[in-house]
């Protein structure tokens, strides 16, 4: 048969403690030390389990009990602890002195897997995510550009049938635009000539001298 619970068959409190209780507990331990959690309820006048008493004085009444939120070198120190033993708490709690293994469960439940998560790294196996990993895509560093993209002024030139040379792979691009009537010269046909009043709204009006440029193109050309 194993081992009967300490309070079986007495007439146990349950629930909050009172002032009252705490108050002679601790005066008991004070006195007496830890002792016997089992028969220590009796000896200080407690109708409390001795597990409950053990319980109350580990995470609450012992006087070297750490008060406060947990500090930032307290989380690295967990996060360190928990990657080499996982979630052995009170060998976790012996290296965080003031701090209980209940209390740190507690704390890395509620705080330190919701900021490992923040990072990207599981709590569990204190691997980065798959699902985080896949989502942030790499991107090649600028000082990694030089080693990827050849340098334009040391590569070879090569040379047009002009006889003029530019680097190769470089595109020499001539993006103004203008626009301008053609030039007749003195000796060329006048028929040639292009009028561009009527497609600009002057139709038959005095503004376009076309024509008049046209015959003393003509007449200067029969003369000559």
């Amino acid at each position: 048969m194993g081992r009967s619970p300490c309070c079986e068959k007495a007439h146990t409190n349950k629930g909050a403690w009172t002032k009252e209780e705490d108050q002679r507990l601790i005066a008991y331990i004070k006195a007496h030390g830890e002792g016997c959690w089992r028969s220590l309820p009796k000896a200080a006048g407690l109708l409390r389990c001795g597990k409950s008493c053990r319980l109350r004085w580990i995470n609450y009444l012992r006087p070297d009990l750490k008060r406060g939120n947990f500090t930032e070198e307290e989380d690295d120190l967990i996060i360190k602890l928990h990657g080499l033993l996982g979630n052995k708490w009170s060998l976790i709690a012996g290296r965080l002195p003031g701090r209980t293994d209940n209390e740190i469960k507690n704390y890395w439940n509620t705080h330190i897997k919701r900021k490992l998560l923040g990072r990207g790294i599981d709590p569990q196996t204190h691997r980065p995510l798959a699902a985080f990993t896949a989502a942030v895509p790499s991107f090649l560093p600028m000082s990694d550009l030089a080693a990827v993209v050849p340098d334009t002024a040391a590569t070879s030139d090569t040379s047009h049938s002009d006889g003029s040379s530019s680097a190769a792979g470089s595109l020499d691009l001539n993006l103004e635009l203008s626009i301008s009537l053609p030039y007749y010269s003195a000796a060329e046909s006048p028929t040639l000539a292009i009028c561009l009043c009527h497609h600009l709204g002057f139709q038959g009006s005095e503004a376009c001298g076309c024509q008049t440029q046209q015959q003393r193109h003509a007449l200067r050309f029969h003369t000559s």
